[in-house]
């Protein structure tokens, strides 16, 4: 799928393919509503429409992402809704306008030796604090808020930030959970930059230099 990127928005890469395969391998029911959160291109919302999704909600906090996101939508001839916000906006629209069968997340998940997430600039697209679940924590807490009864959350983050956190934090807040999808990958440029630091706060092994990648599923009876 050719896409339009400008500078400063996430280019899809081996997270996006792998939630997209786990869209696909979840098969969207008929007529579903999806909600696509961090959407950048707005490649995996436009990817539930061509799957049979009869709605498709794509949310970014990014201006250059909202941009880009209607752009390519409108390249594709598809009929995408594309929204500036964040999470609590999602909530808002979910209590509006209707929950979600499907939600799609593939937020900001590397850890950083930064505190404050940044206000600007490409790190936006990736930096999560120091643990990396600055904003997986507000997801899965809010995750229900967004979800019809029987819709499903499809998120994809690192191991490194605690995939057995994210399991509990749902099941907690009364989902079913599961990892549906694993890839083991090399670390890029960002990752291979804090590996010193990353080894120092023990969230690697010493030389570690890949990553597994994992899809959570998480189910609202």
């Amino acid at each position: 799928m050719f896409l339009l990127r400008p500078p400063g928005v996430y280019a899809p890469q081996d997270d996006t393919w792998l939630l997209r395969q786990a869209l696909r391998d979840a098969a969207l029911a008929p007529r579903a509503r999806v909600l696509d959160l961090c959407t950048g291109t707005g490649v995996l919302a436009m990817s539930a429409l061509r799957m049979g999704a009869a709605e498709a909600v794509a949310l970014d906090a990014s201006p250059r992402a909202v941009l880009a996101a209607r752009c390519n939508a409108r390249l594709h001839r598809l009929p995408l809704r594309v929204r500036r916000g964040d999470l609590a906006d999602a909530v808002t629209e979910a209590a509006r306008g209707g929950r979600f069968d499907v939600v799609l997340a593939n937020p900001p998940y590397v850890p950083s030796p930064d505190a404050e997430p940044p206000r600007r600039g490409p790190a936006l697209c990736w930096d999560a604090g120091p643990d990396g679940r600055t904003v997986l924590d507000r997801l899965c807490g809010s995750a229900p808020e967004l979800l019809v009864r029987g819709g499903a959350l499809l998120l994809v983050h690192s191991e490194l930030c605690g995939t057995e956190t994210t399991l509990a934090m749902l099941r907690e807040r009364g989902m079913k959970s599961s990892v549906v999808a694993r890839a083991v990958i090399p670390f890029g440029p960002v990752l291979r930059g804090r590996a010193a630091w990353l080894e120092e706060r023990g969230l690697i092994a010493p030389g570690q230099r890949t990553e597994e990648l994992v899809v959570v599923r998480g189910d609202l009876p």
